[in-house]
């Protein structure tokens, strides 16, 4: 049996080179913006009053946890799985979060990956588009050949990820938290394309 390498051992070079892509296709995503409930207001002021945000991939944890919890209340089909492992022929791995139908055990089809990050966006670039290669492996063996999103974030910046089933890899610009609007109505989106793929 082929051994299979580690989600957090692959480069950037190596991630391109295994997915057959030279470079990333501009993502221009036409999204609504998605004002916060005054419960994610008051949780985000709780949670920049008393925890350090900064220190850590476990800290900014709390930040992606809460935008994530925000907007899935809007997708009743999704469910997120944290530290959920993966694994393809050739790929094996924890993925920080995984969203798939919600349902009491993870299954196929899985349809976005989300790599948390303290600030190294080109090594979370590198594990996101291994990690969406993967779940598209896992796909194709139900004959499910969708679209497979991805996000990079250390919780303050975000950048989505679109694998599409020809193996086309897009990327948008960066959301900023500051602009909490749009990186809502942005992951708002990404999550209603995951479950329009139910």
């Amino acid at each position: 049996m082929k051994k299979r390498k580690n989600f957090a051992s692959f480069d950037s070079n190596e991630a391109f080179k295994k997915l057959h892509i030279q470079d990333l296709i501009r993502w221009e995503i036409d999204f609504q913006p998605l004002h916060p409930s005054a419960f994610f207001q008051e949780r985000l002021r709780r949670l920049e009053e008393h925890f350090d945000l900064t220190i850590s991939e476990r800290a900014k944890e709390l930040l992606i946890d809460a935008l994530c919890e925000e907007v899935v209340e809007h997708h009743g089909r999704l469910k997120i799985w944290k530290a959920a492992m993966l694994q393809s022929e050739d790929l094996t791995g924890t993925v920080d979060y995984l969203v798939a139908p919600r349902r009491a055990y993870l299954e196929a089809p899985l349809l976005c990956v989300v790599e948390a990050k303290k600030d190294d966006f080109e090594k979370g670039l590198a594990q996101c588009l291994v990690e969406m290669k993967a779940c598209q492996w896992n796909n194709e063996q139900l004959s499910r050949h969708i679209d497979v999103f991805g996000i990079v974030t250390n919780g303050e910046v975000w950048k989505f990820y679109k694998l599409t089933g020809a193996g086309d890899v897009f990327e948008t610009l960066p959301y900023s938290l500051g602009d909490t609007n749009s990186t809502l109505g942005i992951l708002h989106y990404v999550f209603t394309k995951c479950e329009e793929q139910l």
